[in-house]
C-alpha cells in the first residue's frame, strides 16, 4: 500500500483554553517531526461495511435483543424503533462534528475541542467504559451459537474470539474491512432468513406492535408501561449504537469531509433496518409470549423450519459475533491510540500506545492494551455492567448533542464541515430527552457510572490539569480538517 507523506498536525486548542497548546513532544513521529499519522486508505464503501460490522446488526439482534424481549415482551421493537429515531438527531450531530473535527479520538476529540478539556476527558472515560466492557459482553454469546456443532465453555470460547479479534485487528485497515463485509454478508443473510421464517409463521395480530404486552410471573399477559419503554431505550440505544464508528475511522477516510457523513447516516439507516425487521418478524412469530420472552431465537427458527436451517442461523449468528469483537477492537484500538498521540497518560505510557506498526501502519500497542484485557474480562460475570454500558453511551450522546449546540460559533462558524438540518433544535431536543432517559435507569447502573466518572474527574485534577501544557493536548490532523473543504 502506498503511504502519502503526512503532513503537520495542528493542535485543536479548546475553546475554554486562552493558550494555545503545543502538540504533546512524547508521542511525536520522528520521521515526520509530527505526532504520529494513521493511512487514508478507505472511502464510504469501506467505511460503511466496517462500520456496520462494528453496529453488528445481526449480533446486536441475537444476543443483546433476546434480553429486551424479556424485559419488554412484544414492546421491544417499539422500543427499538424509538430509539433508531433518536439516533437519528445523534447521526446528524455526528455527522456535523465528525466532518468539523475528523480525528480517531471520536466523541473526546469533538467534545473537547469545542467544550475544552476536562469535558474531553469525561466523555473519552464514558467511551473507554464501552471500549472495555462491550466487545466481552459480545464474544460471550459465541459458544451458544456454535453448539450445534459442538459444545464449548462459554468463557474460553469468548476469550478466543478475543484473542483472534486482537489479531486480526494489528492488520491493514483495508483488508480488514473486506474481511469483515463478508462476514456481515453472511450475518444479513441470517437476519433475513429469521425475518422471513417470522413473517410466515405469524401468531398475533400486528396491534401488539403498537399496543405493547409483557408477560407476568403468573403466565397470564399485561400492557407493557411507558415507564418501562423509557427505562429501555438504554438498552436500545446500545443496540444501535454501532453507527458512530465512522467518526472514529475519519483519520483513514479519503475525503473525510463528505465521507463520514455519508457513511454515518447509511449505517444507521441499513443497520436500524436490519435489526428492526426481524425483531417485528420474531414478535409476531413466536408461538406465545412465554416463547417470546425466552429469548431463544434458535429455537423458533427451528420450530419454524428444521434443524438444518436452525443450525445454519447458528453459525452465522456465530460468525457475526466473531466479525463484530473484530471491529470492535480495531475502533476501540483508535480510540486508545488517539489518547496516547494526545498525551492523556504518563510519557512513557503514552510513547508505547501511540506507536504504529512499520509494515501495517495500524496501533499494535493499542489493539493488544484493547484485545488482551478484553480477554480477560470474559472470566468476570459482565451482566450488571450491560446495564452500566447503556448509561455511559446515553451519557456520551449528551454530551456529543451539547458540542454540537456550541459548534457553530467563534473559529468553527466558519470552517467547512456537513451541517445538519434543524440546528439548534435537534441537538438541544437530544439533550433533554437523554437526560430523561438517563434518570429513569437504575440506581446501581448510574452509581456504577458516577463513580467511574468521578475517578477520572480526580485524575484530572491531580495529574492531567497540572500538566496542561504537554499532556492531553487534543490534537486534529490537519489534512483531515481541510480535506474537502
Amino acid at each position: 500500500m502506498t503511504t502519502t507523506p503526512s503532513p503537520p498536525v495542528a493542535s485543536a486548542t479548546p475553546a475554554a483554553d486562552p493558550h494555545p497548546a503545543p502538540t504533546a513532544g512524547a508521542d511525536t513521529d520522528a520521521a515526520t517531526g509530527g505526532a504520529p499519522k494513521l493511512n487514508r486508505s478507505i472511502g464510504v464503501v469501506g467505511g460503511t461495511l466496517l462500520t456496520l460490522s462494528c453496529l453488528t446488526p445481526a449480533s446486536s439482534l441475537f444476543v443483546i435483543v433476546p434480553d429486551s424481549f424479556a424485559t419488554l415482551g412484544t414492546g421491544a421493537a417499539l422500543t427499538i424503533a424509538i430509539a433508531a429515531v433518536l439516533c437519528i438527531g445523534v447521526a446528524f450531530t455526528y455527522s456535523e462534528l465528525g466532518t468539523l473535527i475528523p480525528s480517531s479520538g471520536g466523541e473526546y476529540a469533538m467534545v473537547g475541542t469545542l467544550m475544552g478539556r476536562l469535558a474531553g476527558w469525561l466523555v473519552f472515560v464514558l467511551s473507554l467504559i464501552v471500549v472495555m466492557i462491550v466487545p466481552p459482553i459480545i464474544a460471550l454469546g459465541t459458544a451458544d451459537y456454535l453448539a450445534p456443532l459442538t459444545p464449548l465453555d462459554p468463557q474460553w470460547t469468548a476469550a478466543g474470539v478475543m484473542l483472534l479479534a486482537t489479531a486480526m485487528g494489528l492488520l491493514d485497515l483495508r483488508a480488514n474491512a473486506w474481511i469483515t463485509g463478508i462476514f456481515l454478508v453472511l450475518e444479513v443473510v441470517a437476519a433475513g432468513v429469521v425475518a422471513f421464517l417470522g413473517f410466515s409463521h405469524t401468531s398475533r395480530s400486528a396491534s401488539v406492535l403498537v399496543h405493547p404486552v409483557i408477560a407476568t410471573p403468573d403466565g397470564h399477559s399485561t400492557a407493557l408501561t411507558a415507564g418501562l419503554v423509557v427505562t429501555g431505550l438504554a438498552t436500545a440505544l446500545f443496540i444501535l449504537q454501532g453507527f458512530s464508528t465512522a467518526v472514529y475511522l475519519a483519520e483513514e477516510m479519503e475525503n473525510p469531509r463528505r465521507n463520514v457523513s455519508r457513511t454515518v447516516l447509511w449505517t444507521l439507516g441499513i443497520g436500524a433496518a436490519v435489526v428492526l425487521v426481524p425483531v417485528v418478524a420474531i414478535t409476531l412469530g413466536a408461538p406465545d409470549l412465554a416463547t417470546l420472552t425466552s429469548g431463544d431465537v434458535a429455537g423458533m427458527v427451528e420450530s419454524w423450519s428444521n434443524s438444518a436451517v436452525g443450525t445454519f442461523v447458528s453459525l452465522c449468528i456465530a460468525l457475526a459475533i466473531i466479525n463484530a469483537a473484530i471491529v470492535m477492537v480495531i475502533q476501540n484500538s483508535r480510540v486508545v491510540f488517539a489518547s496516547a498521540r494526545d498525551a492523556a497518560w504518563p510519557s512513557g505510557v503514552s510513547r508505547a500506545l501511540s506507536h504504529l506498526g512499520q509494515r501495517f501502519g495500524s496501533p499494535w500497542a493499542a489493539t493488544l492494551a484493547v484485545g488482551v484485557p478484553g480477554a480477560a474480562l470474559c472470566f468476570v460475570n459482565l451482566d450488571t455492567l450491560s446495564e452500566v454500558t447503556g448509561v455511559a453511551v446515553a451519557a456520551m450522546y449528551v454530551f456529543v448533542a451539547l458540542g454540537a449546540l456550541v459548534s457553530r460559533r467563534g473559529a468553527h462558524r466558519h470552517r467547512a464541515a456537513w451541517r445538519m438540518p434543524l440546528w439548534p433544535a435537534i441537538p438541544a431536543l437530544l439533550v433533554l430527552v437523554l437526560v430523561w432517559v438517563l434518570c429513569q435507569q437504575s440506581v446501581e447502573s448510574l452509581a456504577i457510572t458516577g463513580a467511574i466518572v468521578a475517578a477520572a474527574a480526580l485524575y484530572w485534577a491531580c495529574y492531567l490539569r497540572p500538566r496542561q501544557d504537554t499532556h492531553w493536548v487534543i490534537s486534529v490532523p490537519e489534512d483531515g480538517a481541510e480535506e474537502g473543504a
